[in-house]
């Protein structure tokens, strides 16, 4: 059994199995991450932020459970994007001479090692603003609104936000197909759904910087 799970996990179909169970699982986060954090939205002082915050604090030790499984799902994710990388570019240089790519290429899906560590980097920032900084002890919703009042770190956001917007038009389709959903009639418009859902996260978390820029900025 442990002999297949490693021959499996090595193989370049395992790699990208592994990649795409774990991507399809943060889009998962990701829906509810934006739920939570549509509440910033409605008026009324940022009493329902906070206690969807609340409520998240209240789990106590399964809330330090869920987190680490999601650093999991992270390394995961990252550690065989990376493996499958590489390996793609060793055989492609192996092979160029005599079989170019001719492979359909795509903005987003050429640029998936570049917007995968722009989303890297985006991620260490919000962890240092949202999980590690003691500055505002109001409550979460000062917190954001103190963090993303500053034309900076909204700039920073709105570039984190776009850099995931474009990898998942790409990751989401790619992952079903890896992992065999793949059919003449339903493929294309699972690939328009997975663009389609892309978008919908994108535009709903860009919203957030831009609304604190404009409700928020001249007020700090």
């Amino acid at each position: 059994m442990v002999t297949w799970l490693q021959t499996f996990v090595r193989s370049s179909v395992g790699k990208k199995a592994c990649m795409a169970i774990s991507g399809l699982l943060l889009v998962g986060f990701l829906v509810a991450h934006l739920a939570g954090n549509l509440t910033l939205f409605l008026p009324d002082d940022g009493a329902a932020f906070d206690a969807y915050a609340q409520k998240l604090h209240d789990l106590g030790p399964l809330l330090y459970v869920a987190e680490v499984g999601l650093l999991a799902l992270f390394v995961v994710h990252i550690a065989f994007a990376a493996w499958t990388t590489i390996g793609n570019r060793k055989a492609r240089t192996s092979r160029y001479a005599v079989q170019p790519d001719h492979g359909e290429r795509t903005v987003a899906s050429s640029t998936m090692p570049i917007t995968g560590l722009i989303v890297l980097l985006f991620l260490i920032v919000h962890l240092i603003h949202f999980r590690l900084d003691e500055r505002f002890e109001q409550g979460p919703f000062d917190l954001v609104e103190g963090t993303l009042a500053g034309p900076i770190a909204a700039l920073i956001y709105i570039v984190g936000v776009l850099a995931l917007t474009l990898h998942l038009t790409h990751a989401i389709g790619s992952a079903l197909q890896t992992l065999g959903v793949n059919h003449p009639r339903w493929s294309p418009l699972l690939r328009r759904a997975g663009v389609g859902l892309a978008l919908i996260l994108g535009l709903g978390f860009l919203s957030i910087p831009i609304y604190a820029l404009i409700a928020w900025g001249g007020s700090n």
